[in-house]
């Protein structure tokens, strides 16, 4: 196995971090013009405990965050954003895939895992996340094999005709195909 295939199956390599500098900037700038705010967030375990026991893992991805006026949120990876080619976390936001309801904990977390996505780092059970530093507040992203991701709870309410922060459909480079 390759270190580019073993980091990809361990989920440390997404597509924003082939992407070369320039291509990071662009897609700063367009999540700026768009109302977004482009964020550099890092993959963090044991967030359940205190900041200072909050086990950070290398690397980093830019996340561009939409926030509505009453505080609601979704966030997205700037690559996926971009992306003018199909991606599968925003063909999963345009889907809008009914949750089956199965499973115990928490609901976006299983819906990510019911579309075929994942969004654990560490141990099950002890937390995880993205943020900017330990004990900031957490980005939880539903990432996909394809190094896409989008915000799980953003998904999650998305698939219920709910909108967090801001509607996508027509935000993100590559088109609504349904």
């Amino acid at each position: 196995m390759s270190l580019r295939s073993l980091l990809s199956a361990l989920g440390l390599l997404t597509a924003a971090a082939l992407l070369p500098a320039a291509a990071h900037a662009a897609d700063d700038g367009y999540c700026a013009a768009t109302g977004g705010v482009p964020t550099t967030v890092h993959p963090y375990a044991n967030t359940n405990s205190d900041a200072e026991n909050w086990i950070r893992y290398g690397g980093s991805d830019k996340v561009c965050t939409y926030t509505d006026a009453g505080g609601a949120r979704i966030s997205v990876w700037a690559s996926t954003l971009s992306s003018r080619k199909p991606t599968m976390a925003a063909l999963a936001y345009y889907a809008k895939v009914a949750w089956d309801g199965q499973g115990q904990g928490n609901p976006a977390w299983l819906y990510c895992k019911q579309i075929g996505g994942t969004e654990q780092i560490g141990v099950v059970g002890s937390g995880s996340g993205w943020a900017t530093e330990a004990g900031a507040d957490l980005r939880n992203m539903c990432q996909f094999a394809d190094g896409s991701a989008i915000d799980d709870w953003g998904l999650l309410y998305h698939a219920n005709d709910v909108i967090r922060g801001k509607d996508l459909d027509g935000v993100l480079k590559f088109a609504n195909p349904y």
